[in-house]
This record gives C-alpha cells, sequence and structure tokens, in this order.
C-alpha cells in the first residue's frame, strides 16, 4: 500500500512540473500576448478592399503567409484610409541609460533594458524590468469605463518619432503614437518625451470622444526584476497619496484615493512609478502569486482635453530619486527594525550612507570601504564598549558572591532582592551596565546593517579574489564560516555570568548565525566579519594591558557588608 502510495505521489510530481515543459517542447504552449504581428481582428465592415486583405494578414497561421497577404496589399491600386496604420510596428527607443522597446498595437512598452546593470542570474545580459509573455495589460495601457475601452487597448496606432538617438548632442526627443476610431469618433494621442541621461519620461494624453475616466495602466511586476523573499524591505505595490506611504500589496486588490504623487511597483534595487501629480485612484491588484499590477484612474479631461504624467523607471539609486523631490526615495527602506520602520534607525542610516559613498570614492571597492567604515564606527564607540566590557568583569568576578546569596535567601524573594541590590551597591558594580553601552550602540548597528543589505550601490560591486558582487552570498562560503569561528573565539573571551549549563547552550549560537549568513550578502557578511575581529582585538588589549595588574577578585565580604 505504501509503495503505490509513493508511487502515485511522484507520478503526480512528474505531471504538475512536466507538462508545461511537454507542452513547450510539442510546441503548444500559448504564445506571448505582444508579438510582432497583427492579432486575428475582424475589422468593420465598411473598411475599403485593401483592408479586406490585411484581415486575411491578420488570420494568417505563419511568417511566410503574412509576407504574402502584405506583398498583395502593396499591388493593389487603393491606398488604405488616410491615417491609418496598416500592420504593427515594433521599434525601440535607446538612450545612455535605457532600451524601450514599443508595439504600436495599443501604443504600449514591450521592453525596458536598463544598459547599466546586469541580471543577476548571468551577469551578462542587461536587466529587463518589462516582465516577458504576460497576459495582463502591458505598461502604459489606455483605458477607459466606456465602450471606448478595447478599442484603445487593441487598436492599431500611427506613430510619429522625431529622433533617431538621444545623446549630448540631442538630449530629448518625441515620440506621438495616435489613434483615430473613425466611425466611433474616439481619438487619443499620447506623446512621450525622452531625455537621453534621465529614467523620466514625460507623458502627455490628449483625448477626444472619450467618456468617464481614462486608466493608465503602469502593468503588472513592471520593475520587478527579482521577487525573491526579501528579509528586509517589502517587495510589490507602493504609492504616496495624500502624503501617505502605503507599501503593503493586498491579498485581492485595493482602491486608493486622493491627491496621488506616485504610485508604483518595486523590489529591492528596482521599481516603477506613475507620476500623475493630481486627484484620482490608484489600483493595485494581486494578479497570482508574486504577480501584481498597479494602474491609476484619473478624472475624465475636458473635450479634447489633455492629461500630464510622468513615468519613471530605473533603479534605486538614492540622488536620483531624491532629485524627483516627491519622495521615492522613502522606497529605499534604511529605517528597518524588527517588524518595521524606526525613526531612530532612519535617523542614523542616512548620515552612515553619505560616509559610506564618501569613502567609497577614494577607495574605490565596497569590500575595502566597508572595512573602513567599521573600524571608524568600533573606534567611535570604543568608550562604550570599554564600559560594557567592564561591567561584565566585574559582574564576573562577584558572580560567587551572588549565588551564595541566592543559595542563602532562595526561600525568601522579597529578602533575596534586597541583598543583591546590597551587594551590588557595596561593590560599586551596575547590573546592567554590560547591557546599556550595548542598547546606545543598536541603532548604529541596525542602521548600518540595513544599509549593506538594501543600497545597490552595492549590486555586482567586486571585492577582490572570489568575491565579485558583495550584493550575493559567498560562493563558498568562506566569509561566513570565519565569521562563526570568530563569534566562538568572542564567546570564548567575554566575561559571563552563565551557569555550564547555560554557556553550552549560547555555544550553539554561533554555529545558529553561521547557517543564517550563509545566505546573507557578502558585504553583510564581511562587515560582521570585520566588527567580530575588531572586538576580539580589542578585548585582548584590555586584558592584557588594562586588566592586568588589576585583582582577581574584589575584597571578601559578606552580605551584611562587613569586611
Amino acid at each position: 500500500m505504501e509503495k503505490r502510495v509513493i508511487v502515485f505521489l511522484v507520478l503526480s510530481l512528474a505531471i504538475i512540473f512536466g507538462y508545461e515543459f511537454v507542452l513547450k517542447e510539442l510546441g503548444l504552449a500559448p504564445l506571448p500576448a505582444v508579438t510582432t504581428t497583427e492579432s486575428p481582428a475582424s475589422p468593420p465592415a465598411t473598411e475599403a478592399p485593401p483592408s479586406a486583405v490585411q484581415s486575411k494578414t491578420d488570420a494568417a497561421p505563419s511568417q511566410a503567409a503574412v509576407e504574402r497577404a502584405e506583398d498583395q496589399a502593396a499591388q493593389t491600386p487603393a491606398p488604405p484610409p488616410a491615417g491609418k496604420p496598416e500592420a504593427v510596428e515594433v521599434f525601440e527607443v535607446e538612450t545612455n541609460l535605457y532600451r524601450a522597446t514599443f508595439t504600436t498595437r495599443g501604443a504600449v512598452l514591450t521592453g525596458w533594458e536598463l544598459k547599466q546593470y546586469r541580471g543577476a542570474s548571468d551577469g551578462q545580459q542587461p536587466v529587463q524590468l518589462v516582465r516577458q509573455g504576460t497576459k495582463f495589460p502591458a505598461p502604459l495601457t489606455v483605458s477607459t469605463d466606456g465602450p471606448a475601452a478595447q478599442e484603445l487597448r487593441e487598436g492599431l496606432y500611427a506613430v510619429e518619432k522625431d529622433f533617431a538617438a538621444l545623446d549630448a548632442a540631442h538630449p530629448t526627443g518625441h515620440v506621438t503614437f495616435r489613434y483615430d476610431g473613425g466611425a466611433t469618433g474616439v481619438r487619443l494621442e499620447k506623446r512621450l518625451t525622452f531625455h537621453a541621461d534621465s529614467y523620466l519620461v514625460d507623458v502627455a494624453l490628449t483625448q477626444r470622444g472619450i467618456d468617464g475616466s481614462m486608466t493608465v495602466v503602469l502593468g503588472t511586476n513592471f520593475g520587478i526584476v527579482e521577487w525573491g523573499d526579501g528579509f528586509i524591505g517589502l517587495i510589490g505595490s507602493a504609492s504616496l497619496v495624500d502624503g501617505k506611504v502605503e507599501k503593503d500589496t493586498p491579498e485581492q486588490e485595493a482602491e486608493r484615493k486622493g491627491h496621488i504623487e506616485w504610485a508604483g511597483l518595486q523590489d529591492k534595487y528596482f521599481l516603477s512609478v506613475l507620476i500623475p501629480k493630481q486627484t484620482g485612484t490608484v489600483h493595485v491588484r494581486k494578479e497570482g502569486d508574486k504577480l501584481v499590477s498597479t494602474s491609476v484612474r484619473l478624472p475624465a479631461p475636458p473635450s479634447e482635453g489633455r492629461v500630464d504624467l510622468q513615468l519613471y523607471a530605473g533603479p534605486k539609486e538614492y540622488d536620483t530619486l531624491r532629485s524627483l523631490q516627491i519622495g521615492l526615495e522613502d522606497t529605499i527602506d534604511f529605517g528597518w527594525f524588527i517588524f518595521g520602520s524606526w525613526g531612530v534607525v532612519k535617523a542614523v542610516a542616512k548620515p552612515i550612507f553619505y560616509v559610506l559613498r564618501f569613502l567609497n570614492e577614494f577607495t574605490h571597492n565596497y569590500g575595502l570601504t566597508i572595512i573602513l567604515l567599521t573600524i571608524g564606527i568600533k573606534m567611535l564607540f570604543v568608550p562604550l564598549q570599554y564600559k560594557s566590557y567592564k561591567s561584565m568583569k566585574q559582574m564576573q568576578m562577584i558572580q560567587p558572591k551572588v549565588v551564595a546569596v541566592q543559595e542563602k535567601f532562595k526561600d525568601d524573594r522579597d529578602r533575596l532582592n534586597k541583598e543583591l541590590i546590597k551587594l551590588y551597591r557595596d561593590h560599586k558594580v551596575n547590573p546592567v551596565g554590560g547591557c546599556l553601552p550595548m542598547v546606545l550602540q543598536m541603532p548604529v548597528f541596525v542602521a548600518l546593517f540595513n544599509i549593506l543589505y538594501m543600497t545597490i550601490d552595492l549590486r555586482q560591486a567586486p571585492f577582490m579574489l572570489w568575491i565579485q558582487d558583495l550584493s550575493a552570498q559567498d560562493p563558498y562560503y568562506v566569509l561566513p564560516i570565519i565569521m562563526g569561528v570568530t563569534m566562538v573565539i568572542q564567546q570564548k573571551i567575554t566575561p559571563t555570568t552563565m551557569d555550564p549549563t547555560q554557556a553550552k547552550i549560547m555555544l550553539m549560537l554561533p554555529a545558529f548565525m553561521t547557517f543564517l549568513f550563509i545566505n546573507f550578502p557578502a558585504g553583510l557578511v564581511l562587515y560582521w566579519l570585520t566588527n567580530n575581529t575588531l572586538t576580539i582585538m580589542q578585548q585582548v588589549v584590555t586584558d592584557r594591558f588594562i586588566f592586568r595588574n588589576k585583582p582577581a577578585a574584589p575584597e571578601q565580604a559578606d552580605s551584611s557588608g562587613k569586611k
């Protein structure tokens, strides 16, 4: 019976995971939603003969048939109606920063490659922000609540482009899409303005004959390169409406009404946002597992009215986002602490982030920068750490007396507390003195942890030898293992008041931390390793040169304080 159950499970898994593969191999898998040929849409009955030929072209199952139909259309004496495009066009817009691909079917984006960033998988291909082969509406799709919604989404747009390339000599260029619905009276013009050295695109929508509000679709997972399971920061939707930042992706869908500063989609390092800067509604919808879409619904413009907005699609570069002055830099979550943002951590993180980049201008190696920054922070906290170490040392020396008092008054809790307080006062020992300095240092440690985990500056930044990407885990686990060893050494030389059983349990901590840090970015592990090494050096120096001539234990005194 058990064998049959196992066979059943194996076959079920094989069918589930092998189904899509078999379909692809047999050529039966569904094609991507965006193609370079016409979709099989039937034209109106009043079209001229050349359009009828084009309709046959739409229904053709092969490229050869498409080419034959186009040849026939070219030989037909009657020209197509004025302003009507004959076939789907796909073209690119290239700047110094990205390569964008558009189609005249709906006048939408089908690709957005960042030329200065490479994919994490192979490190060769540019990062692609547009999700490929999706069945959902593409970025910059314009729709409406009225009957013209389908023709605006699926119609063919005429296109005009007033530039060949964007560079220093020609920093700005325009692409204009025009849709003319003919008998329906619907007109829509999308005018996109590109800039050679900016990820920002100006979008102007001019309409006529459109009833109701207009919806501009940002897309599904546009800007989300790797969903991942982020330890810090939220992946998915993000918006700033009425001065309130919302980063939670809903279980199904959500509406956010008010003055929209921006609405976008983000992952750890990249994002895309629409910036309408007017009252409207942000629609966020969970389309599936790790699939989320965002769109902005704007009030209906007046007859032949115009709506202006902007599109940003690019990296989470702090200076770039901050220069837009709309709060997009807050998508870089420097303020994470335990279960959410913490203002103290965020306030500490930004100055440290500036220092990190300042040091890197001299080192040109973020690995060396992390080491130097850790040394600098360690030196700032030397007095606090000495105070903490001294307090732990004093507690260790009076520990036998603490144990004696606890044993003597174990049945009288009130008397026990009074005697312990008296013992600490007589020996001038603060029982929390070892923890308080660590609490004061915690915001700095957490802030630096957040910076090294979140900043795109470390993405694909090499250090040395086998560490060629400080934002990725160590491929050979060398740094995490060495870090675990330093934690063991640190535990051995740190004064403790724990009993032997507790001490043995605490020996498991280095092993746990090692397994945890195996999956962390190499830059984070390098910081933790450097900090542990400096702590060990400080404790050795303190023991040998500061506490060397001090007595091993304080003067003996009983619980009453008499010598």
